[in-house]
């Protein structure tokens, strides 16, 4: 039987990204917990001890919100890359054009099945019978999860640290309070890798350091990702509403046997409620043909971006809800 080598890679809730989707998406839990009809689409970015929110959004306090989720993340000192109480907080809003107002968001005197698509592009969902929540498992052992491999061949952590510790203690410290509690020591051998901080020493991080990480909110590299984000956007904006439903038809698909494998396509045109196409892949693991598979997808589920919101309730806000994705994982 052939092996392979497969990574999948994850970063925890203080990395910049991670940082900058939090406050993204802390904004639209506190904008949908106001009105679940709020119009919200903006990105977050930061550097050194400066946050950027730019896009359109509903009115509120911004800036308290930005400066609470630093806070609760840990930073709290120009030392670490941003001090949440006197760093730069830079607000650009707008109103959305009117022409997609008009189209889309004119929803409010409409039905929900008639709500158009937020904007335009494709998106996937994938799923897999590797893992109890079925997802790859070499992304689930990433993010710390329960895990079904042969074996573990590679561990790499590069971690932040303070310049009073030595690399020895670090490396013990990650051994001893990270892979162990996370990794299983069945699947730990005397030829299993374990690669910690290769710069030797990493001093200067958040912030100051880096940013742009995407595939570790969905499958780890598995499948594959739309051309969008999913953090700080409405429902109606279904780079993240047509993500969600993907995924869970490709999770239904998955769990009922139908298939080992699968992953969901969908794309559609900014206005439009009805998706332009819905394609499915069951890489050759399926019970039925793809087609008869597809057929029974479009039969059973409403891909309409209103219709969305509704099943999978997503204009309930508040409560850290869409926070804990933006940290966490949005699947599995």
């Amino acid at each position: 039987m052939d092996t392979f080598l497969f990574t999948s890679e994850s970063v925890n809730e203080g990395h910049p990204d991670k940082l900058c989707d939090q406050i993204s998406d802390a904004i639209l839990d506190a904008c949908l917990e106001q009105d679940p009809e709020s119009i919200v689409d903006f990105e977050t970015c930061t550097k050194s001890d400066m946050v950027t929110v730019i896009g359109e959004i509903t009115t509120m306090d911004y800036e308290k919100i930005v400066r609470d989720t630093c806070r609760e993340i840990g930073y709290l000192s120009p030392e670490v890359g941003l001090d949440a109480y006197n760093c730069k907080v830079l607000i650009i809003i707008e109103q959305q054009s009117l022409e997609i107002a008009e189209i889309v968001h004119g929803h409010l005197a409409k039905k929900p099945e008639e709500i158009g698509a937020g904007d335009q592009g494709h998106m996937f969902g994938y799923a897999t019978d590797e893992t109890p929540e079925l997802m790859p498992v070499s992304h689930v052992l990433a993010q710390g999860g329960a895990i079904v491999p042969i074996r573990v061949h590679t561990v790499l952590i590069s971690t932040q640290h303070d310049k009073t510790v030595t690399n020895e203690q670090i490396w013990r410290d990650l051994e001893e309070h990270v892979i162990k509690p996370v990794i299983p020591s069945k699947y730990l051998d005397d030829k299993t890798i374990l690669r910690f901080n290769p710069l030797s020493r990493f001093l200067n991080g958040g912030p100051h350091e880096d940013a742009g990480k995407i595939i570790v909110n969905t499958y780890g590299g598995w499948g594959a990702h739309g051309g969008g984000a999913f953090s700080g956007k409405d429902p109606t904006k279904v780079h993240r509403s047509g993500a969600y439903i993907a995924r869970q038809v490709a999770k239904s698909v998955v769990a009922l046997g139908l298939a080992r494998r699968c992953i969901v396509q969908l794309s559609y045109a900014i206005g439009m409620p009805e998706p332009l196409s819905v394609f499915v892949d069951t890489y050759g693991t399926g019970k039925l043909s793809d087609k008869d598979i597809q057929e029974l997808i479009k039969e059973n589920f409403d891909f309409r971006p209103g219709m969305i919101a509704i099943n999978l309730d997503l204009k309930r806000g508040g409560n850290f809800r869409y926070q804990k994705t933006a940290a966490y994982g949005h699947f599995g």
